[in-house]
């Protein structure tokens, strides 16, 4: 887990305000009081910001094509210039951009991490180059999370300055609707500031399956908890219980649903990872976590990639295909039984074609770029992949911006125009309330200082320092008294020092050892994209691994703190009885650490998912169900508040 760490600070009182203040108006041509997108010379009821937004969304409807009514079902990516295939860089190649406005495709994901200034720069011109088409449209900037610790391409972006939050987990661990709800208000105003309008997030899966590499960005193992939460997340970023406001940022909670019940844990970005076990009560749980988000108007949900291996809905067993190709999901449940009238958005890639390479790579030929997740529909056409996705209830096609495929589905008959209209008008009703017709544009200068506002670190640090988990003290070992010789592992000697300890070079100097380590993973699958990324397989510190033979050398001299990483539900019997003192992190800098076992701050974490006992207890337990290993060496709640 990346534990890079800048000491910025952020967070005003009047985020509403604020946001406006940062809106920089620029009408189409120097004198003209409202925004001429169709370059008509008149006022048209769209480009009125006075008129009702159903109005203004049924205008432009009328003067669309069929073609770029079509085109608003996609959800591409910006490219970036010079950068990785998947848009990762510090600008946009405003070649790609252009072509794929062309092509009407006007929302996008940014995978950017400039600093603040360029970043709504970029952003910024991005959207001029919108204005300049036909009609206008504005683009829809989304981003995956970039606000906490672990970085996994495809998944969450480094934070390029953004405020750095403990991991969703940690928020899990302290349990504060407030918190959580007030974080949203001032990431989404971070947001706003650079030209981002929604938030690929928050994940209400439920972390069944403790090998799972994606739980870190969960609430953890309990559903009640998860929707507590994960409605907090919804209301801070949209900026209302009632839904989104037009200086808010659209959440989409995903991955509607069953993700986190994979068995091994193997993820469904990958072809050996597609099937997730359940069983109908386990299913209901999952099913469960994500109310508290439906309940606060997310302005969209995502469904999962996974197949729901197991599960019935009014008797009958689910189709086996992925979620995004599922009506009994999206139409059925998501639709009639929870009343969602928001936007669906699919998940990156499911209509693409998972060739040999993305199903089985090798060391000569890996998966590379060939990403693709059409689970449960690999034998279909293109064509009718995105038929049977936009007959499931999809609104819009992740990662993908070629438009003919699903323009051939309508005119061959396979989606109704119908189907195409409902569509369209959820995506265009979304840039309404979100201003962006009436105003893209960001004040370059105000984002340097919204982003990077120190304010909001020193509460983004606060909540770093609450959600870590004390699970062992012996003999009150914590906190340790200024001026401590303490020997390192892992953890930063300059953070150390700034905290009032003591640095010694060798054990035999030292009064106690402060040593700091990862959860054990494995590289399983590293000829795939995602599993040469993510963290897979064991869970357990065995002796022959590295950490666990320095935690024993430690310990056999001094006093010894573990500080573990817990990106996953890692197995400490090996520390247990060797280490004096056991923090479990969910997202920490050394500086947050150091201040912890000082006590110049005091951990309030407790466990949000429980601790297995032994890898066999790990391989035991269903992939489904929250917490059900047999006899777990910490419990889900377990932990130590000093007082």
């Amino acid at each position: 887990m990346s534990r890079s760490f800048t000491s910025l600070r952020v967070g005003s009182a009047i985020l509403p305000a604020l946001v406006a203040a940062m809106l920089v108006h620029q009408p189409a041509r120097a004198g003209e009081t409202y925004r001429d997108l169709n370059h008509n010379g008149r006022q048209d009821v769209y480009e009125n910001p006075a008129a009702p937004t159903a109005r203004r969304v049924d205008d432009l409807l009328r003067q669309m094509t069929l073609e770029e009514k079509v085109a608003l079902m996609l959800h591409g990516t910006l490219a970036a210039e010079k950068g990785s295939g998947i848009g990762v860089g510090t600008a946009y190649d405003k070649s790609a951009a252009q072509a794929q406005l062309a092509r009407g495709v006007n929302s996008a994901i940014t995978r950017l991490s400039p600093d603040a200034r360029s970043f709504a720069e970029e952003n910024n011109a991005i959207q001029r180059l919108a204005e300049a088409t036909r009609l206008g449209i504005p683009v829809t900037i989304s981003t995956d999370p970039r606000n906490h610790f672990q970085v996994t391409v495809g998944v969450s972006s480094a934070s390029g300055g953004f405020s750095q939050w403990p991991e969703t987990l940690g928020m899990a661990a302290i349990g504060d609707e407030k918190l959580v709800e007030r974080f949203g208000r001032l990431v989404a105003a971070e947001y706003r500031a650079v030209g981002i309008h929604m938030a690929l997030s928050p994940q209400a899966d439920l972390y069944t399956e403790p090998r799972w590499p994606r739980g870190v960005a969960t609430f953890g193992s309990d559903a009640a908890t998860v929707s507590r939460l994960a409605g907090a997340y919804v209301r801070g970023f949209q900026g209302s219980p009632k839904g989104l406001v037009r200086s808010g940022v659209a959440t989409v909670v995903k991955h509607w649903v069953g993700y986190g019940a994979e068995p091994e844990g193997f993820d469904g970005h990958n072809y050996y990872g597609r099937i997730a076990r359940l069983d109908n009560e386990s299913f209901s749980q999952h099913v469960a976590a994500f109310d508290g988000a439906l309940a606060a108007n997310s302005a969209g949900v995502m469904p999962t990639y996974v197949i729901a291996n197991g599960v019935s809905i009014g008797g009958k067993p689910l189709p086996q295909v992925g979620a995004g190709f599922s009506k009994p999901l999206i139409e059925g449940l998501l639709r009639k039984t929870k009343n969602f009238g928001g936007i669906v958005i699919s998940d990156w890639g499911i209509t693409n074609t998972c060739m040999e390479p993305c199903k089985s790579p090798t060391a000569e030929k890996p998966q590379g770029y060939n990403i693709a997740m059409p689970w449960g529909v690999e034998d279909l056409s293109e064509e009718d992949r995105y038929a049977l996705g936009a007959n499931a209830g999809i609104d819009q096609f992740g990662g993908v911006d070629n438009p003919a495929p699903l323009l051939a589905a309508v005119k061959h008959g396979k989606v109704s125009l119908a189907r195409v209209d409902e569509a369209a008008r959820r995506v265009l009703k979304l840039k309404f309330e979100l201003g962006l017709f009436d105003n893209p544009y960001v004040d370059v200068g105000q984002a340097g200082k919204v982003v990077g506002d120190p304010t909001t670190q020193a509460e983004a640090d606060k909540a770093q320092r609450a959600a870590q988990v004390l699970l062992e003290n012996r003999n009150a070992l914590l906190p340790l008294a200024p001026g401590r010789k303490v020997w390192l592992s892992g953890v930063n000697a300059e953070a150390a020092r700034a905290g009032g300890l003591t640095v010694v070079d060798t054990l035999d100097q030292a009064d106690v050892a402060l040593v700091r380590v990862a959860t054990p993973f494995e590289v399983l699958h590293p000829n795939h994209f995602f599993g040469s990324r993510q963290h897979e397989g064991r869970l357990d510190f065995r002796a022959d691994d590295e950490a666990t033979k320095l935690v024993e050398k430690a310990s056999a001299k001094v006093p010894t703190i573990v500080a573990v990483d817990l990106d996953r539900p890692a197995v400490l019997t090996a520390f247990k009885d060797k280490a004096a003192a056991i923090y479990g992190l969910f997202g920490a800098s050394d500086a947050v650490l150091v201040d912890l076992v000082t006590g110049k701050a005091k951990s309030q974490g407790r466990l949000p998912f429980e601790l297995p006992s032994s890898a066999k207890a790990v391989e035991e337990q269903h992939p489904g169900r929250p917490d059900d290993s047999v006899a777990p060496l910490y419990k889900r709640g377990d932990g130590i508040v000093l007082p």
